[in-house]
This record gives structure tokens, C-alpha cells and sequence, in this order.
């Protein structure tokens, strides 16, 4: 008897035992996860974004601007460094299968960049100051005045095309400019041998600097062009994602174990209610306690969004930073079409000037009538006569009117691209008014124009009515699509057809392309958020999403149509109004 009690004594200590232990067990699994560490490297990959923007910023502000005088470019390199030393040392103190794959080509694509970064400075550098170079000594040598050999037309012509091809030549550096500042250049170096010493001199100071120009800025172009095709951000925001979701899979984790542990804990204490009331503050306690680890589950999953939300506003960030490059892009041509023909005017005003100012002078003596000396009157007389020969055998005027003419073309141009901006912003309208979709897609493929080179444009738009909607999200959903159209062409010459006609109490848009087209297997996973057919580092996923959410929001629907070889079709119906409870936000 005493045996058996033993025994029943033992069993009944090891399933105590068990039961603690178990109970232990899952207490662990729901301990909180410490997200400091977590955080701190979300930081940091943001922190890399930011920078890799930056430096795509710094070079585009280079090559717009020529003063040798501006701002210094930012070296943000030791920043990078110290943001990939910090996240070396978070993925040694964290569990991330996905951060310890992803570092080193992380590493090494963000060194590299910087390398690059730093050779562009320098090589644009070097251009501004042989630009600036050019632009001084040339303007000091037609200002200093030579000997009567020197002043002759050549040098003024050669200084003139110097004075206009140079600027042109830095902002587009086409291979018809190279050409034409080359000759200019030595025409320049032809002219100097009839120089006096001093204005010689000035010469070859020229010379020198607008070859310096020439040796800088092909480099200077070969680097940007590399800086812009190495781009980490699709990279950092892929490995953003796969982090977040790592952690989102741990939560979830605790989150199970969580509910683990309430059944576990309700059935405990059932059972331990049978041994008796001592265990009702133990009870109370181990509530508190698994209260106090939803709230922090709850906490994280709230971060975890957070941070979702943000993801999504980069990539709403990264079309507006492509959309502004390609305005920049746009607007530049015509602006150094009016800066160069404003500065033409102004070198002819000072012979307009002086004619007006013998003018002046013979009119005087004139009105004198006989108290005038007629020496004076005779030299002022030959000296007009000889003015107005000279603009009439320059055809200075006839010039002039060609420059005002073409500086207005321009900025008819600027006025033209401004406003096509102006509509696919829709800044100065509510945010919710009628719309008539052929205006969104007209400024849409004004301002893709630059992605759009090597396509060409079958536009088959019908008489439509106006819809209620959100104009801006509207743009930004024909942008996705239209830039999305381009790139499944891949550079080769291919063809984009908008359709646009009345579709029963909607209206019906179709973008269609003959790019590679989309595989079955991923034709239903194409709206899905993150997943994208490009290759790895060259697109987020989340273009298409965000424009199923904004079609959807409006009411409308979205479907997609594609053949591998032959391209891919989208379709996009609006309702004339959306539903009373749409939430069309900006």
C-alpha cells in the first residue's frame, strides 16, 4: 500500500513537473520580441535609401548646373560607410537569414556607387571650371582689344561661336557641338598667332580651358550614366520588405503561441481551481501577464504597418523622382535655347547703343544749325553713316528679330511643358471633379515622354464623358501603366495603343504593348503587393498594386490580358461616379 502511494505520489510530482514545465514553455515562446535592435537597422536601411537618392539628386544638380562658384557637392560616402558598418553589426546580433544573404552585394553595390559618385565630382569639377575658363578669358579678350590685325572679323566671329556652342555643348554635349567647339577652338589657336603678347596670352587660356572642357565632359557624362544604372533603392527596398517580413513571421509565431498559452493557461487553472482557491492570485497574475504580451504583440504588429505604409510611400517618391527627371530632362533643351539666344541679343546691343549715342550727338549739332562747327558736324555725320552701314551690312536687326523670335519658341516650349505638369498634377483643382480621361492620358505621355524614345504611340481615343474621380490618382495610374508598357519592350522598337471609348455607365481605357508579354502562372499574382516579373533590384512590386487600390477605390476594375511574345493588354473601367462611400484621398 505504502509502495503504491509512492508510486501515485511520484506520478503525481512528475506530472506537476510536466505541467510547469509545459507551461514555462510556452511562457518563453511569447516572450516579447526586442525590436530596438530591429528598428535600428530598418533605420538604417532607410538611412542607405536616403542616401542612395541623394547621390542620384547631387549628380542630376551637377549636370544642371555650370557655376564652378556653387554649392559643393556633399560627400556622402563616410555616411554610407557608417551605415553599412552599423548594419554589418546588426545582422552579427540579429537572426536574419535575408539581411546576411542580401549584405554583401549590398555592400559592395553602395561601395561602388560611391566610387563612382566621387569620379563624377571630380570630372564635373573639372568641366565647369574649363567651361567657366572659356567663357572668362574669352569675354576679357574681346573686351581688352587686340592690335588692328587682331581685331579683324575672324577673331569677333570666332569669339561669338565660342561665346554660344560652349554652354550648348556642356548642357547637351552632343557630337555635332564637340565638332563645331572644336573648330571654334582652333579657329582660336589660328587667330592668336596674329595676337600682341598680352591678348596672346588670353588666347591660349582659352584654348586651354575649352579643352579642358573637352576632356571632362565625356567623362563626366560616362560616369552619370553609370551612377544612374546603379541604383540600390529596388535592392534596399526588396531586402526592407523580406526583413520586415521576417520579423512580421516571428510575431505571428508569438502571436500563436500566445493563444497556445491562454488555452493552456485557462485549462491550468480550471484544474488548479479544483485544488483550491490559493491559486486565484496566481491566476490573476499569469492574466496580467499574457494581457501585457498582447498589448506588446499588438505594438509590433502597429509598427509592422507603419513601416508597410512607408514602404509604399517611397515608391509613390521614387515615380515622382522619375517624373521629375524626365520634366528636367524636358525642360532643359529649351531653356538653353533662350539663355543662348538672350545672350546673342546682348552682344549686339552695345553697337545698337552706340549708334543711338552718335545718333544723339549729330542730332544735336544739327539743331545748332550755323553756330555748329562743321568739323564736328562732318565727323559725327561719318561716324553715324558708318554705324548704321556696319548694322545694315551685319543685318544686325534682321538678327535680332530671329533671336527674340527663337527665345520666345523656347520659352512657348517651357509654357507648353509646364502646363502639361500643371494638368497631370491637378494642383490648382479640388481633389475630386469631372475628368476627362483623354486630357490625364495626353499629359501622362507629355511627361513619359522620355521613357517613350524608341516607342511609338498609337492613340485611338473616342468621345468620352467626363468622370468624378480623384485626377491626380488617376494620373498616377495611367503613369504606372504607360512606364510599365515601355520597360516590357526592353529598349527595342516596339508600339503602345491607348483605347479609349464609352463603356455602358463607365468609361473604358486600354493600354496594350507588344513587349514580351507576362506568363500564366503570373498573371494572377500581378496585382499581388511586392511581386514584380523584372529582375531582382530594378522594380518594388507595388506600382500595380497601388494602382488595383486606386481603381478599386473609385469604384472601377482592372483586368490584364497578356501572350508571352506578343505583349500584354490592360483595362481600366471607371464608373461615371464613384460609389457614395468611396474614399478617394490624395
Amino acid at each position: 500500500m505504502k509502495i503504491s502511494e509512492s508510486i501515485q505520489n511520484a506520478l503525481l510530482a512528475l506530472g506537476a513537473a510536466a505541467l510547469v514545465g509545459a507551461l514555462f514553455f510556452l511562457y518563453n515562446k511569447t516572450e516579447a520580441v526586442d525590436l530596438r535592435e530591429r528598428n535600428e537597422a530598418l533605420g538604417t536601411l532607410r538611412e542607405l535609401k536616403e542616401i542612395d537618392v541623394r547621390w542620384d539628386v547631387d549628380v542630376l544638380r551637377a549636370r544642371l548646373e555650370t557655376d564652378p562658384g556653387s554649392a559643393p557637392q556633399i560627400d556622402r560616402a563616410p555616411a554610407a560607410h557608417k551605415a553599412l558598418q552599423n548594419l554589418a553589426a546588426a545582422s552579427k546580433s540579429i537572426t536574419s537569414p535575408a539581411l546576411s544573404a542580401a549584405l554583401p552585394d549590398l555592400t559592395k553595390a553602395i561601395q561602388q556607387k560611391a566610387e563612382l559618385v566621387g569620379k563624377f565630382a571630380a570630372a564635373s569639377a573639372a568641366a565647369k571650371a574649363g567651361l567657366d575658363g572659356l567663357v572668362r578669358n574669352s569675354s576679357e579678350l574681346a573686351a581688352q582689344g587686340a592690335t588692328p590685325k587682331a581685331r579683324a572679323a575672324t577673331l569677333e566671329t570666332t569669339l561669338t561661336r565660342l561665346a554660344s556652342v560652349a554652354p550648348l555643348y556642356y548642357r547637351q554635349a552632343e557630337e555635332a557641338q564637340q565638332k563645331a567647339l572644336e573648330s571654334a577652338l582652333g579657329d582660336l589657336q589660328s587667330t592668336a598667332l596674329a595676337l600682341t603678347e598680352i591678348p596672346r596670352v588670353k588666347a591660349e587660356q582659352a584654348y586651354n580651358a575649352g579643352a579642358l572642357l573637352l576632356k571632362n565632359k565625356p567623362d563626366e557624362l560616362e560616369l552619370a550614366k553609370q551612377v544612374g544604372r546603379l541604383t540600390s533603392g529596388p535592392r534596399l527596398d526588396a531586402l526592407t520588405f523580406a526583413f520586415m517580413q521576417e520579423v512580421e513571421e516571428t510575431l505571428h509565431e508569438k502571436e500563436r503561441f500566445r493563444v497556445y498559452l491562454i488555452a493552456y493557461a485557462t485549462a491550468l487553472l480550471i484544474l488548479l481551481g479544483y485544488l483550491g482557491g490559493n491559486l486565484r492570485a496566481a491566476n490573476v497574475t499569469l492574466e496580467h501577464r499574457v494581457e501585457e504580451r498582447t498589448r506588446e504583440l499588438s505594438d509590433a504588429l502597429k509598427h509592422l504597418k507603419e513601416s508597410e505604409a512607408q514602404l509604399i510611400q517611397s515608391e509613390k517618391m521614387s515615380s515622382l523622382g522619375q517624373m521629375v527627371a524626365g520634366v528636367a530632362h524636358e525642360i532643359n533643351t529649351p531653356l538653353a535655347y533662350v539663355k543662348n539666344s538672350l545672350g546673342a541679343v546682348a552682344g549686339k546691343l552695345p553697337a545698337l547703343s552706340d549708334t543711338v549715342t552718335h545718333g544723339e550727338k549729330l542730332l544735336v549739332l544739327l539743331q545748332a544749325g550755323s553756330s555748329a562747327n562743321p568739323q564736328d558736324l562732318s565727323r559725327e555725320f561719318a561716324k553715324v553713316s558708318g554705324l548704321i552701314t556696319q548694322l545694315q551690312q551685319n543685318k544686325t536687326m534682321e538678327e535680332l528679330t530671329g533671336l527674340v523670335n527663337d527665345g520666345l519658341f523656347g520659352t512657348n516650349q517651357m509654357t507648353e511643358i509646364v502646363g502639361n505638369l500643371k494638368d497631370f498634377s491637378r494642383l490648382d483643382r479640388s481633389k475630386v471633379t469631372r475628368f476627362n480621361l483623354n486630357e490625364g492620358l495626353a499629359s501622362t505621355l507629355m511627361l513619359a515622354k522620355h521613357l517613350l524614345k524608341s516607342v511609338s504611340i498609337d492613340r485611338k481615343l473616342g468621345e468620352i464623358p467626363a468622370i468624378v474621380c480623384s485626377p491626380s490618382q488617376i494620373n498616377q495610374v495611367f503613369l504606372n501603366l504607360v512606364t510599365n508598357a515601355a520597360q516590357a519592350m526592353e529598349g527595342a522598337q516596339g508600339k503602345i495603343t491607348l483605347t479609349t471609348r464609352a463603356d455602358g455607365d463607365g468609361v473604358m481605357v486600354e493600354v496594350a504593348d507588344t513587349g514580351k508579354g507576362i506568363a500564366p502562372e503570373n498573371l494572377q499574382k500581378i496585382f499581388d503587393p511586392f511581386f514584380s516579373t523584372k529582375e531582382i533590384g530594378k522594380g518594388t512590386g507595388l506600382g500595380l498594386s497601388i494602382s488595383y487600390k486606386i481603381v478599386e477605390q473609385h469604384g472601377g476594375r482592372i483586368t490584364v490580358d497578356s501572350v508571352v511574345g506578343s505583349g500584354t493588354t490592360f483595362k481600366v473601367w471607371l464608373p461615371l461616379n464613384p460609389p457614395a462611400d468611396a474614399a478617394l484621398d490624395a
